[in-house]
């Protein structure tokens, strides 16, 4: 009887040893896989750490900016030999964001480029040249054709509209600025609301409804294009500038949007940046698809920090 249990353990003994070794190479084939799933997240990481992270506004919504731009920052990526990502942003969150160092570089409009300049450091590097208009856009007062308001004086205690007296350039500061230039006080002489749609803004002047209305100087031209209006002649523009730009404006002109460098990005990650803004040419189809002609070295954003200094639009864009 004890003969008989001495042989069954060790037969249990040697069946324990024989898997154990049969086990052996999957135990290690398992940790040779987790040292290569680390492997690869360590490279995943290291290339997301690699990334150049630049904010877009967006005016539409994400989705079509993202399409609007995606193209031309793919071109960029090419030339800097390193990922270039898509970062949306909104007027309320382009300061936080560069302020929590998220972004490597963003892409706004002038008036929030002039103020990130001013509460963040940023560096303007690049100003955008839109087809037919070149660096520089300009803001409209309009009024309808058989309009009695033929000056400025005239709309003193007159109903108009406008964008955001906040946020809106060529839709509404361009003009208030203007207006105070010429010795007027639009916040005490001028009636206005805030109305989000410049389409509705161009309506409410054809309508009747608004004496006067505040657009940027390009409005007219789109909504021809979209079918909404017959012809920019539906409304008339007030005082109009005598010069040769492409396009009537009541105000003068202000350079375009920009691309600036948040304070902490490399020196020479900004240089190559610019370099590359600067050297796409005109006919690449990411340029037509984001409606750039191209980008030039930065324009004089000074007049625009002088708007907002004279509205007093200090504080966060």
């Amino acid at each position: 009887m004890n003969l008989l249990l001495l042989t069954l353990t060790s037969k249990i003994r040697t069946a324990v040893m024989i898997l154990l070794l049969l086990l052996v190479p999957s135990i290690g084939a398992c940790s040779r896989d987790s040292d290569s799933f680390g492997a690869s997240a360590a490279v995943e990481d290291s290339s997301l750490s690699n990334t150049v992270q630049v904010g877009i506004l967006v005016v539409d919504n994400s989705t079509a900016t993202r399409d609007r731009y995606q193209p031309l920052l793919e071109e960029l990526g090419k030339a800097l030999d390193r990922p270039v990502a898509f970062v949306p942003v909104t007027q309320a969150s382009q300061g936080s964001n560069l302020e929590a160092g998220k972004l490597d570089f963003i892409f706004s409009n002038p008036l929030a480029s002039a103020k990130l300049r001013q509460l963040h450091d940023s560096e303007i590097i690049a100003t955008v040249s839109r087809p037919g208009t070149g660096t520089a856009f300009s803001g409209l007062i309009v009024v309808s054709p058989d309009s009695p308001i033929q000056t400025l004086e005239d709309l003193k205690d007159k109903k108009g509209a406008c964008v955001s007296m906040k946020t809106a350039a060529a839709g509404c500061l361009f003009q208030l600025y203007h207006l105070k230039q010429q010795g007027m006080d639009p916040s005490r002489e001028l009636i206005i609301e805030e109305i989000g749609s410049q389409d509705q803004i161009v309506e409410g002047v054809i309508d009747g409804e608004l004496d006067f209305g505040f657009i940027r100087m390009d409005q007219l031209q789109r909504m021809t294009d979209r079918g909404l209006i017959d012809s920019p002649d539906v409304v008339r523009v007030l005082e109009p500038v005598e010069d040769d730009y492409a396009l009537p404006h009541t105000t003068a002109l202000y350079p375009e949007w920009a691309v600036s460098a948040a304070e902490d990005t490399p020196a020479e990650l900004v240089q190559q940046m610019q370099e590359a803004l600067l050297n796409l040419p005109a006919d690449n189809p990411a340029m037509a698809n984001a409606k750039i002609e191209q980008f030039v070295p930065a324009a004089d954003y000074s007049p625009l920090e002088a708007l907002i200094d004279e509205l007093n639009l200090t504080g966060e864009v």
